[in-house]
């Protein structure tokens, strides 16, 4: 027997999708009255609806959710990252154009923090690219007064744990130092609350500065302070489809995939299969990862119809944090040149190789004692 999958969601989700309100919104509207569906007033938030009912809110008929969408925004310092400040303070949502309609931020950045910050109209990809166990690198430039010796950089490096707070290993690079100041690169993948300061502070760095120049393969590129810019749906599905599926509903709703029941757990710094030299997890090209990091140039790409190959474009930056230009197209890279010497012939027999079975060996008598 053959069912038809359940696509209902609860009329709550549903509006909150919609950009109606948040979820507690739209209970606390149910509550009070407001909100009807085929003519009939609800008293429950617990109602399910597919999206093809006439939904209406204080007498406004409600469309269904937009397709899932995600934006590149550049976080000035001094914007909230919340949609409602209990002390009042301007938050990014009341920063960003209002055309763009309800959005909630993947991840969050301080008060005085700044750079890229990702915003998207769908929960669902949002919790996605949230998990730690996605990989995504979350990369910044950090400002700190003092400076750090190679004893400090390993335990950063290896993690460190603030007052009981255990915050994983961490991929730190001195760029330079200025005066009292140093500046430094740091690759986090857990994104916890306030973790590169607290690190940083663990051994000895004041942080007066952090800007967040990517988030797994988007890079905030060239985009100016408060500047907001959509990735296309092509980038978007290239860069995310294996993390969740897009599309599969009418409205474009994003769900997330589970993961296999079968995926056996890694030990922390363990690489990927235990194999030796696989790189870190986070980076472009890795299996289930981001293909290749997401700048200006690839959206560019995507616009004017360029195919979107697998290789990294991790961006070349300058002191200033921002890419710098690409070499010129079609010059190639110098080829190595070997010498006649050095060419091996093809009737030479190999006598550093191993043994093919039941072949001879080349490589003269063993010794005695030799290694076996």
């Amino acid at each position: 027997m053959t069912g038809t999958a359940d696509t209902s969601e609860r009329i709550a989700k549903f509006l909150a999708r919609a950009g109606v309100a948040s979820r507690r919104e739209v209970e606390r509207m149910i509550e009070g009255g407001r909100v009807k569906v085929d003519g009939k007033t609800l008293d429950t938030p617990a109602f399910k609806v597919t999206g093809s009912e006439h939904i209406e809110v204080d007498g406004k008929r409600i469309e269904p959710p937009a397709a899932t969408k995600l934006w590149r925004y550049h976080k000035p310092d001094g914007l909230v990252t919340t949609h409602a400040d209990p002390e009042g303070r301007e938050t990014v949502f009341d920063a960003i154009p209002k055309d763009i309609g309800r959005v909630i931020s993947i991840g969050r950045l301080d008060l005085t923090s700044e750079g890229l910050l990702l915003l998207t109209n769908d929960g669902a990809l949002a919790r996605a690219l949230e998990l730690p166990s996605t990989g995504w690198t979350r990369r910044y430039r950090a400002r700190a007064f003092g400076s750090i010796s190679e004893s400090a950089l390993k335990i950063l490096r290896a993690g460190v744990t603030v007052e009981g707070i255990k915050y994983g290993p961490m991929e730190v690079e001195v760029e330079r130092e200025t005066g009292s100041n140093i500046w430094l690169e740091v690759g986090i993948r857990e994104g916890k609350n306030r973790e590169v300061r607290k690190a940083l502070d663990a051994v000895g760095l004041r942080v007066n500065r952090l800007i967040r120049i990517a988030y797994g393969p988007f890079q905030l590129g060239q985009l100016e302070k408060g500047e907001i810019k959509s990735v296309p749906s092509r980038v978007l599905h290239d860069q995310c489809g294996h993390l969740i599926d897009m599309g599969d509903t009418p409205t474009g709703q994003a769900i997330a995939k589970p993961r296999p029941a079968n995926r056996a757990a890694r030990k922390p710094g363990q690489k990927p299969d235990g194999k030796p030299g696989q790189r870190a997890m986070g980076g472009p090209g890795q299996p289930g990862l981001p293909k290749r990091e997401v700048d200006d140039s690839l959206i560019e790409d995507a616009r004017k119809g360029r195919p979107l190959d697998a290789k990294s474009t991790r961006a070349r930056r300058g002191k200033d944090g921002k890419p710098t230009a690409k070499p010129a197209a079609g010059r190639a890279a110098p080829r190595a040149t070997t010498s006649r010497s050095e060419t091996p012939r093809p009737d030479t027999p190999r006598t550093g190789g191993p043994r093919k079975p039941g072949g001879p060996r080349t490589g003269g008598p063993r010794k005695p004692g030799g290694r076996s």
